[in-house]
């Protein structure tokens, strides 16, 4: 076997071009392939990963689909699907952290039976605790730790989190949401750290909490996720309202000086917090779709930030192209996606981009980019060595100490604006609670709460 060491970038260029256009083979590579073997650094497993992986394999590692989705676990290996997730309220018909480990555990079996045996990464938006598993510990959304503005809290909310994520084998998580609400009509406010630029970059900490200070491997560890990229928050009023309400999408109309100003720092403070992945926006920028914008996530985020992570779309974001579906997805891809969360129709998807590769109006370069990006993470999370959940940390599930800290991050989060005598409470003083989530604890626990709107 020649390895892409020792070959000339112009060689090693070709074979790997033309390996990518081959078909699926029935050989898997060598017990002791150098990918296989954890012993030597990343990139160098990804280098060696790559020479073995054929143009289908690659681009079913840049598929995401949702679990309900997926026709056949044997889909997992016949299209080499490189991502599953759960969507708001997704989850299994045993909607506990045994049942959904069982899930993943049976989603990750099934991606193993393929050629190379290429984990997949399992992930879901698990923004205020594990929020999709009944019985998992709530914190306040966002706008609440951005409220208590605590760097530590931030990050030992992401700590707990982790762990309650890896007890279901959940290694992914679409959060934290790094957007600078301007707007308190704004559909996903209650998303957003704050309406300063300061509040996110502060509370950016979460990040440290999921990733973990010892690295990816180390247990309880998971993927975080800064979405969404760019301007989300910023959306002008009018570019996308119903009932006077500015929905979760629109355009951004801002000059390029004050996009960086207000919005770009809370995501060069996550990049060099060595962020996994960035989550692309629904919205636009002055009239062009972030899905599509080519400056804004190769010039800006993975050039001159230096992102090293991945990038994906938001739900169906792809689809949202102008131009037609095999117009979006080539367009999507060279502006810098590297994961596609499809959904649903992920056989569309992957027919769709190969046959823009092969039609050279995707270049291999970028496909090739791409999965390097995607597989970097994988090794980094040590799927290959520990692709099955650990069940030691559903002993941690809703745990004391975990409501603890939720009970903390809620006192933290409370905010008195005036105080009119009423403070502090005299000893037997009765309160008065009114209005229609007085006695609603979904409307009280928000939206991600077992459900998307909660």
């Amino acid at each position: 076997m020649i390895r892409k060491s020792v070959l000339l970038p112009t060689v090693a260029l070709l074979l790997s071009t033309a390996l990518a256009a081959t078909p699926f083979t029935t050989g898997a590579p060598a017990a002791n392939a150098p990918y296989r073997n954890a012993a030597l650094p990343v990139d160098a497993r990804v280098n060696d990963l790559l020479l073995h992986m054929t143009l289908d394999e690659k681009i079913g590692q840049m598929t995401q689909a949702e679990r309900a989705a997926v026709r056949d676990l044997n889909d997992m290996a016949v299209f080499g699907i490189g991502s599953v997730l759960s969507g708001g309220g997704s989850g299994p018909a045993d909607n506990t952290p045994q049942g959904w480990a069982a899930m993943v555990d049976a989603f990750q079996a099934a991606a193993l039976r393929s050629r190379l045996g290429i984990p997949m990464l399992y992930g879901t938006d698990a923004v205020h605790g594990h929020n999709n598993v009944p019985g998992a510990t709530l914190f306040p959304h966002n706008i609440g730790l951005g409220a208590a503005g605590d760097p530590d809290l931030a990050r030992r909310v992401g700590r707990a989190t982790a762990e309650e994520m890896a007890g279901t084998g959940v290694r992914w998580n679409f959060s934290p949401c790094l957007c600078v609400a301007r707007d308190v009509r704004w559909g996903r406010t209650y998303e957003s750290f704050g309406e300063t630029p300061a509040l996110p970059t502060a509370l950016s900490t979460i990040i440290d909490g999921y990733q973990g200070a010892g690295g990816l491997a180390q247990p309880g560890a998971v993927l975080a996720t800064a979405k969404h990229y760019l301007g989300d928050g910023g959306t002008a009023f009018g570019s996308s309202t119903t009932e006077g309400y500015l929905l979760d999408q629109g355009d951004t109309r801002l000059s390029e000086a004050e996009l960086r100003r207000v919005h770009l720092p809370p995501f060069r403070a996550a990049v060099a917090r060595n962020v996994g992945s960035v989550m692309v926006s629904f919205s636009g920028w002055n009239g062009t779709k972030l899905h599509a914008h080519r400056y804004l996530l190769t010039d800006v985020l993975k050039k001159e930030l230096g992102f090293t992570g991945f990038v994906v779309s938001d739900w169906a974001g792809v689809d949202q192209i102008p131009g037609g579906y095999p117009v979006a997805v080539r367009t999507a891809i060279n502006a810098g996606i590297d994961m596609v969360m499809v959904p649903n129709d992920y056989v569309r998807f992957v027919d769709t981009l190969s046959a823009e590769v092969r039609a050279g109006r995707v270049p291999m370069s970028r496909i090739d980019d791409a999965v390097t990006r995607i597989l970097r993470q994988k090794f980094r999370l040590g799927l290959f060595e520990r692709p099955m959940t650990d069940a030691s940390f559903q002993r941690t599930f809703g745990s004391a100490g975990h409501r603890a800290l939720a009970r903390e991050a809620v006192q933290k989060s409370l905010v008195l604006l005036r105080n009119d005598g009423v403070l502090p409470l005299r000893p037997g003083a009765r309160v008065f609670v009114a209005g229609q989530s007085a006695d609603d604890v979904g409307r009280q626990s928000g939206g991600w709460t077992l459900t998307w709107q909660g």
